[in-house]
């Protein structure tokens, strides 16, 4: 199996039948992107489309200094952001959170109330803010990775993700209910944004 920068000298050789593997090496991993800054599936597969279509357009610029897959999260982050901006709404979903509960505090508070709960405060995260968080805890990327996609400093990406957990540490600190609640992805939990927050 050819290495994606392989295909990528492939494709730009000429060789048009490379980015069909790459399309179809990548794009579960974009949908699942996308679907973390847009609710709607049909959107995020549209997302995910006009992404392949920009990369296939300026693949010729893809010099290779980060990983083709990065680049193409790069493109697709932006298309994303693009697209809520021009339908006046933001939105990121909570796929695979793992609640964890106390009974007592199970019978006050439903699982889906809790997701949409977890998820309004995320999606009141100011943009950048947000996208690093969701490229730190949902894509599990580095900071070296998110800086790139995000096309910032190094820095810059790490204080957006550290400015998010504290708001959302401030808001579960607010909130009773929340209070008693521990969600895990992978290795985030509350517990985690509370120490990664104080840090």
């Amino acid at each position: 199996m050819k290495a994606d920068i392989e295909l990528v000298e492939d494709l730009k050789a000429g060789h048009a039948i490379a980015f069909s593997q790459l399309v179809e090496r990548h794009q579960r991993a974009l949908l699942g992107l996308c679907l973390r800054f847009v609710k709607d599936r049909g959107l995020a597969e549209d997302v995910v489309q006009d992404a392949f279509v920009k990369a296939y357009q300026k693949i010729h610029s893809f010099e290779g200094k980060s990983s083709f897959k990065n680049w193409l999260f790069q493109i697709a982050a932006n298309t994303a952001k693009n697209k809520l901006r021009s339908m006046k709404r933001v939105s990121v979903r909570m796929d695979k959170v793992e609640v964890v509960v106390s009974s007592e505090v199970q019978q006050d508070l439903e699982y889906k109330d809790l997701k949409e709960m977890i998820q309004n405060h995320i999606d009141c995260l100011p943009e950048k803010q947000r996208t690093a968080l969701v490229l730190r805890v949902f894509e599990d990327l580095s900071f070296k990775e998110i800086a790139k996609i995000m096309d910032c400093p190094y820095d810059t990406a790490k204080a957006n993700y550290r400015h998010a957990l504290l708001k959302l540490k401030d808001k579960f600190i607010e909130n009773e209910t929340l209070k008693n609640w521990e969600f895990k992805n992978k290795e985030i939990s509350i517990r985690k944004i509370y120490t990664e927050a104080d840090q």
